[in-house]
Parts: structure tokens; sequence; C-alpha cells
């Protein structure tokens, strides 16, 4: 990480965090991809002045246990906006982000819990005016108000940027994983809980919603027209589109004798 003289006094950056959701269990956690952005925060601060320059963000509920597994990663604190469950989050996140005014604002892709849409930073950089970056994989330096960006691509790609400060970020799961968090300092971190007005989400709350249902697969259809077809099919291992099969024709002759022989003497039809 390389950051001039200049920026590196004034840099503020703002992590924003949500309650994630356990695949298998369900339980709340720390949200992964959350956690690698406030990883990079903290990457960026220590790189500066320190960590007063990180600020991490959450709007909603100071009482979820999940907040304080962020707060272990060596945070002394964790601001919150209270709001209400059925309330909007993005306007009271939008008037926070206008009277600070941070350089960067970090976010994951797309939270574990609620809506998962993945529209808060485009959403957020829609009424700042500040421009987006998608699914970065790191921050390689900072120089005169440009920053220098690596965007994770699929396939382990990556392709470098330069976006001009302030910007919002959402940090891709090709970023650093985030460090372990601590028992002790995420009990002892203090929660700033701000409150905020806020505005009902109309248009969520006339939703219902219901646990979602794994699909059956469909199982191929296999035309055949003889009993010969059929087996192969049956025992047949789906093959890639590349690559080269290997057959031994010795043993496949012999396989077919066998078969032949089963067929003649009625066992199979």
């Amino acid at each position: 990480m390389q950051l001039d003289a200049n920026t590196s006094m004034d840099l503020k950056i703002v992590s924003l965090i949500s309650v994630g959701k356990h695949p298998t269990s369900g339980r709340a956690r720390r949200a992964e991809q959350d956690g690698r952005a406030v990883e990079l925060g903290l990457t960026l601060a220590e790189a500066g002045r320190g960590k007063q320059n990180l600020t991490v963000l959450h709007a909603g509920d100071s009482q979820q246990s999940a907040l304080r597994s962020y707060a272990g990663m060596g945070l002394e604190s964790v601001r919150v906006i209270q709001l209400r469950e059925s309330a909007d989050a993005v306007s009271p996140l939008t008037e926070y982000l206008r009277k600070h005014v941070p350089d960067i604002i970090l976010t994951g892709v797309r939270a574990e819990s609620g809506e998962s849409s993945g529209m808060v930073p485009y959403l957020l950089a829609e009424k700042l005016g500040w421009p987006v970056v998608p699914r970065i994989a790191n921050i390689v330096s900072i120089k005169e108000g440009v920053a220098e960006v690596l965007q994770a691509l699929p396939r382990g790609q990556r392709r470098a940027l330069t976006v001009r400060l302030p910007f919002i970020a959402s940090v891709d799961n090709a970023a650093a994983e985030p460090r372990q968090s601590a028992f002790g300092p995420a009990n002892r971190a203090l929660m700033e809980q701000q409150q905020a007005g806020s505005e009902t989400d109309t248009v969520r709350s006339e939703w219902s919603e219901l646990p979602a249902r794994k699909r059956p697969k469909r199982l191929k259809v296999v035309k055949a027209k003889t009993a010969a077809d059929r087996f192969k099919a049956a025992t047949a291992k789906p093959q890639g589109s590349g690559g080269k099969v290997l057959k031994d024709k010795t043993v496949t002759e012999q396989a077919q004798a066998i078969f032949d022989l089963l067929l003649e003497e009625g066992v199979l039809r």
C-alpha cells in the first residue's frame, strides 16, 4: 500500500457493515464480504495516520451481537445509525455521508440477509454523485487524490483501474480475508448509537417472505430403442466438453461380449 504524505494525513475511510447469516445454520454472524471491506479499511488506515481515520458504520439495530465480531478485529468503536427493521437504510446513510464527507466508502458486494439486492453502493453513489467501482480485490496506491485499484475478474484475473477520490467501492471475495475476531476487544468496544429520521420502506412492507426450497434436478431423458442402448446410457459417465477420453479396446470388447451373452440367456430384456 502506497500513500503520499498529503493524502495519508487527511484520508477518511468508511466501511459499511451488515449482519451476516450463516449459510448452513442460519445464525447471525459477521458477513464475509463486509469483513473483507473492514479489513481493507484497516489496511488503508494503518498505512496512513492510524485507525482513527476509519469509521465502521452500520444502519440498523445496535443490539445485534454479530456487530461485535467486527469490533473484535481491533476496533475501538462501531458507529450505528439506529433504525427500525422496516426502515429504508439508504436515506439515513446518505445524510450521514453528506455530513461527514469521507474519501473512500467500502461495502460488500451484497448482504447475506434481508433483500440481498446488492444495490446499496449504487444507490448511495447516485445520491452522492460519486463514482462506484464494483468488486475490487485491493487498493494498490493513492497519490495526489487518485487511487489505483485492482478489480476482480472471473478465473482469477485482475483489471487495474484508476479513480479519483472520493469514490465508493464494493469488495469482492478475492480481497484479503478478514483477520480473526478477538473476544475481549469485541466486548470492550463502544457501540456509538446515533438517531436519525427514517422512512418506512413501503415496497418491502408489501412483500411476503417464505423459506426457499431446493428444486429437484431434472433427470436426463434417455431416448433408446434397444435394451443395449438403455444399458449403455444408464452406465455411461458424464463427459466434459473438452479433453480426451482414453478407452481400452480389450476391456470394451469383453464387456460387450458379456452383455451379448446375458441378452441371449434372457437375463436382460
